[in-house]
């Protein structure tokens, strides 16, 4: 008598059969795509937009804290949800939150509407931003999980060195709403693909934690909101803000205490790879985002460029990263991601440190080739790293995973802004070139947290995940 085949469990798969992966593969980047772009082309704008709708410029800003804040918040919850309903469950909505929010954004002819039409927005980002590693390691086979992440990372990469052009082109024939519908088409393309072919919703089914949930949100928003504060205005209530954070974060860590599934992923964090991967991804964001943050102040107040020229001057920066991302994910699914991220971040430091030493009056040359120096040994440390990230953990706790992914990345980026605020505040905007050299040393701290991954064994699948999967 003939019996079905059993559909195979979430840690039998090994990615998805072509051609269903390439359209899987579509609509993932078509969704970074959008959000990249999104998120370039407000930076850019909030200028033109703060002065049609008559905002201050500290008020303006909430365009983009509102956003980030969500994203902060929503990230680690949301992680937690998709291993309980399936990846593409939370994906999806995501989606078309984002969407909808970009049409609410372009209908928001006040700054208050469109403030929350971004807090809409900005709970669709954290949808993908959660379960992006996640749908990556469920779309493509073991052998090519850094293939793909590297890929992914070069599409990162190119939508953020376009944005800024992009935003350019279109406020010059167009007005700001313009900026915003851009992404209607992707967003809906990517919906119709995704919806046929992104990986089967397949999650563990218990009960959601919303204290748990609620707890993170408080110590995300609350730490990352204060340090904000802290560095920007220097007051008390900021630094009640981190406390507080704090605060909400023991309690979660005691709330969880002996979970075999918790919302903060402290299970993870015992597994000594995954724990120096996410050690140098932090380090590494937070050198990063010193840098970039810095840099369009050495460029325009110290070197004297104009707008336009430091536009064009960042861009060698992300078009390196989408060169070697991918070049780097393959390498990655053959050699050890510590020898790999060792190497690429030692490149980034030296390329800082170039930048550090630039002089009072360089040829666009001289900075151009220092950013790429810099792009190149950032890409070539990324997609290693992440793929060690993500394959660390056990399949049914790789939306976890992609939500530590996403996190660290966010902390390390908060910090290096962080520094970059109160270095200002200490030394003014001629303490440029001193961050650079500041970003350097973090970078090579950075490249031995990896290097350190040499020798530290890959996770024993029993041993170490059993009690996770029981």
């Amino acid at each position: 008598m003939n019996r079905e085949t059993p559909a195979p469990t979430i840690e039998q798969q090994d990615g998805l059969p072509i051609p269903r992966r390439y359209w899987s593969v579509v609509s993932i980047w078509l969704a970074l795509t959008m959000a990249v772009l999104d998120g370039a082309i407000a930076n850019v704008a909030l200028p033109t937009i703060a002065r049609e709708l008559g905002a201050s410029p500290a008020s303006s800003v909430w365009v983009i804290n509102a956003y980030q804040l969500t994203i902060t918040i929503l990230l680690l919850p949301l992680a937690a949800l998709g291993d309980r309903i399936g990846y593409k469950c939370i994906y999806l909505p995501g989606l078309a939150l984002f969407t909808l929010g970009s049409v609410g954004c372009a209908m928001g002819h006040t700054l208050t509407l469109l403030i929350a039409a971004r807090v809409f927005q900005g709970v669709g980002a954290a949808c993908i931003m959660s379960m992006n590693a996640a749908l990556v390691r469920a779309t493509y086979p073991a052998r090519m999980l850094g293939r793909g992440i590297g890929y992914n990372a070069m599409v990162l990469s190119m939508s953020a060195a376009i944005g800024p052009t992009l935003a350019a082109l279109i406020l010059t024939v167009g007005s700001w709403p313009w900026l915003f519908l851009i992404n209607l088409p992707i967003g809906i393309a990517a919906l119709i693909v995704g919806k046929k072919s992104l990986p089967e919703p397949q999650g563990h089914g218990r009960p959601f934690d919303w204290p748990s949930a609620i707890l993170s949100g408080a110590m995300m928003g609350c730490i990352v909101f204060g340090a904000e504060a802290v560095a920007r205005e220097g007051n008390r209530f900021g630094l009640a803000l981190v406390v507080a954070g704090v605060i909400a974060g023991a309690s979660l860590v005691w709330r969880e205490r002996g979970e075999p599934r918790p919302l903060m992923p402290l299970d993870l964090l015992k597994i000594p790879i995954f724990t120096l991967s996410i050690t140098t991804s932090v380090v590494s964001f937070a050198a990063q985002m010193l840098a970039y943050v810095a840099l369009p102040f050495l460029f325009q107040s110290v070197l004297g460029r104009s707008v336009i020229a430091t536009g064009l001057l960042m861009t060698p920066w992300p078009i390196a990263v989408g060169i070697a991302a991918p070049f780097a994910g393959r390498l990655a699914d053959r050699f050890n991601a510590g020898l790999l991220g060792g190497i690429g971040l030692a490149i980034f430091a030296a390329g800082l440190f170039f930048l550090s030493r630039l002089g009072a009056s360089p040829s666009d040359f001289d900075i151009a080739w220092r950013m790429a120096v810099c792009g190149l040994g950032f890409g070539l440390f990324q997609s290693p790293n992440n793929r060690t990230i993500v394959s660390a953990a056990p399949k049914p706790r790789s939306g976890a995973a992609g939500g530590m992914l996403a996190t660290a990345r966010l902390l390390g980026q908060t910090t290096g802004a962080v520094a970059v605020g109160v270095a200002f505040d200490l030394a003014g905007v001629r303490a440029a070139p001193e961050l650079m050299l500041a970003a350097s040393v973090a970078a090579l701290i950075a490249a031995g947290l990896s290097l350190t991954r040499m020798g530290v064994a890959p996770p024993s699948r029993v041993a170490v995940y059993k009690p996770i999967l029981d």
